[in-house]
């Protein structure tokens, strides 16, 4: 059974910084691909961040520069870094992983950034 768990969000003031973390159980975490998204109120929910087995990072273009995706694959922990905070980063973000063709998510963490 997959299970992703986050924590690490909160409210910050727009400039601050967050760092997201999550802890993955029942997948060899180390040869797969992990995902940060993120969905905000009224919207669809979209993948910010992805990190492969290998370490290659990707990011959606609103996040480039100010979010680090990084992993440990000896704690099976993926993280977000977000820098430069900005109001429109509001949301629920979650850790996602694919497995077995299926798509899991967590239970999400609140980051809110006030203006």
């Amino acid at each position: 059974q997959v299970q992703l768990v986050e924590s690490g969000g909160g409210l910050v003031q727009a400039g601050g910084s967050l760092r997201l973390s999550c802890g993955a159980s029942g997948i060899n975490f180390k040869l797969y691909t992990l995902h940060w998204g993120r969905q905000a109120p009224g919207k669809e929910r979209e993948l910010v961040a992805t990190i492969t087995s290998s370490g290659t990072t990707n990011y959606t273009d609103s996040v480039k520069g100010r979010f680090t995706i990084s992993r440990d694959n000896v704690w099976s922990r993926v993280f977000l870094q977000m820098n430069s905070l900005k109001p429109e980063d509001t949301a629920v973000y979650y850790c996602s992983v694919v497995s077995h063709g299926r798509r899991f998510w967590g239970q999400g963490t609140q980051v809110t950034v006030s203006s």
